[in-house]
C-alpha cells in the first residue's frame, strides 16, 4: 500500500505556481528522503500532505484512500511549537491531554525515553539545545501513535553527534513501530544512512523517485570508454550486451559511460573482435552528492 500518493498537485501563491504537476509515491514502511534545494517547494508539499495548506489543483491520497484520523499523522514542520518555560514532560502532557491520549503519563514518559529525553527532569525547554528541541518536537509528533511521520528539515543546525542521535531514533521508530517516515532535507550524508526511498524536487516538480538500491547502483562503479569510432562502438555494445542490464550513455566528448552489470573484460573483447581502436577504458565512481545535485536541476526532469 502507498501511504502517500500524490497526483498532478499544484499550488499557486499570488498567481505564481510554486508547485506544478507534482507526483509522489511513498510505500508503507519506507523512510522516504525528500530532497531539493532551498525554495524548491519541499515545505509547501509537506504542508499540503499534512493538511496545513490547501492545494490549488491535484489529488493527495493517504493510506490507500481511507479517511485518516488526524492522530495517524505526526507532523514536525519548521520549528516545533514549544512553550519555553515548561519542561519536556509538562509540554508533552499539555498536548497529550489536548489529543485525548489514553494513559497520557505513561505515553509521555515512554516517548521521551524513546527520543533520549527521559532524564531531563524539570529543566525548562528554553535551556535545551537545538538537537534536544528537535527530538522533543518528534516526541510531540508521535503522540497519538501515528502511522505516518512528516519531518521538514529535522537535521538542520544539528552538530554531528545530535544528527547521529536523531538519525538513530528515526531508524528505531521505523523498525520497531513500523512508522512510515517522510523527511525533507538537503543533508545528503545523513539521509544516505537511513533512507529506503528518495524523491527529488526541482522548481516545484518531482524530477525523480527511486529506491536506495537504485541510488547505490547509479552511484556505483561505471566504465568510461573512448574509441576512434564512438558511434559505431556504441551500436556494437548495445547490440551485444544492451539487454543484459548494462546501460550506455554517449557523452559530448565522444566517450561512452557504461554502468549496471557490466564486465570490463567482456566490453574490451567485443570492441577488439570488431576491430575498434580503444583509446581509453577507465573505471570511475559517481559521487552521491553530485548525483543528487544534478537531479535538483529543473532540466533533470
Amino acid at each position: 500500500m502507498e501511504v502517500v500518493a500524490i497526483r498532478a498537485l499544484a499550488k499557486r501563491y499570488a498567481g505564481r505556481r510554486v508547485i506544478d504537476g507534482f507526483e509522489m509515491h511513498v510505500p508503507q514502511g519506507a523512510i522516504y528522503g525528500f530532497v531539493g534545494k532551498n525554495g524548491a517547494g519541499k515545505s509547501t508539499v509537506m504542508k499540503m500532505i499534512a493538511g496545513l495548506v490547501t492545494p490549488t489543483d491535484g489529488e493527495i491520497t493517504l493510506f490507500g484512500g481511507q479517511t485518516p484520523d488526524v492522530r495517524r499523522i505526526g507532523v514536525l514542520i519548521e520549528h516545533p511549537g514549544l512553550l519555553p518555560n515548561l519542561n519536556a514532560y509538562d509540554m508533552m502532557m499539555t498536548q497529550a491531554i489536548a489529543f485525548g491520549v489514553t494513559k497520557p503519563k505513561t505515553a509521555c514518559r515512554d516517548l521521551l525515553a524513546q527520543v533520549g529525553l527521559g532524564e531531563t527532569g524539570r529543566k525548562p525547554i528554553k535551556g535545551f539545545s537545538l538537537g534536544m528541541k528537535q527530538r522533543l518536537g518528534i516526541a510531540l509528533a508521535l503522540l497519538g501513535g501515528p502511522d505516518l511521520l512528516l519531518l521538514d528539515e529535522p537535521l538542520n543546525g544539528l552538530d554531528p553527534e545530535a544528527a547521529r542521535a536523531m538519525r538513530n531514533s528515526l531508524v528505531e521508530l521505523n523498525q520497531t513501530r513500523g512508522i512510515t517516515i517522510v523527511i525533507s532535507s538537503h543533508v545528503l550524508d545523513q539521509l544516505e544512512r537511513m533512507c529506503t526511498h528518495y524523491g527529488v524536487i526541482a522548481s516545484g516538480r518531482m524530477t525523480r523517485e527511486m529506491t536506495a538500491g537504485d541510488v547505490e547502483r547509479e552511484c556505483g562503479q561505471s566504465l568510461r570508454v573512448r574509441t576512434a569510432e564512438p558511434a559505431k562502438s556504441l551500436a556494437l555494445l548495445e547490440d551485444a550486451i544492451g539487454a543484459d542490464g548494462v546501460r550506455f550513455v554517449a557523452e559530448p566528448d565522444g566517450s561512452i559511460i557504461v554502468s549496471g552489470a557490466f564486465s570490463a573484460d567482456r566490453i574490451a573483447a567485443i570492441l577488439h573482435e570488431h576491430g575498434q581502436e580503444v583509446r581509453e577504458m577507465s573505471r570511475q565512481a559517481k559521487d552521491m552528492e553530485d548525483y543528487f545535485v544534478s537531479l535538483m536541476e529543473p532540466s533533470a526532469r
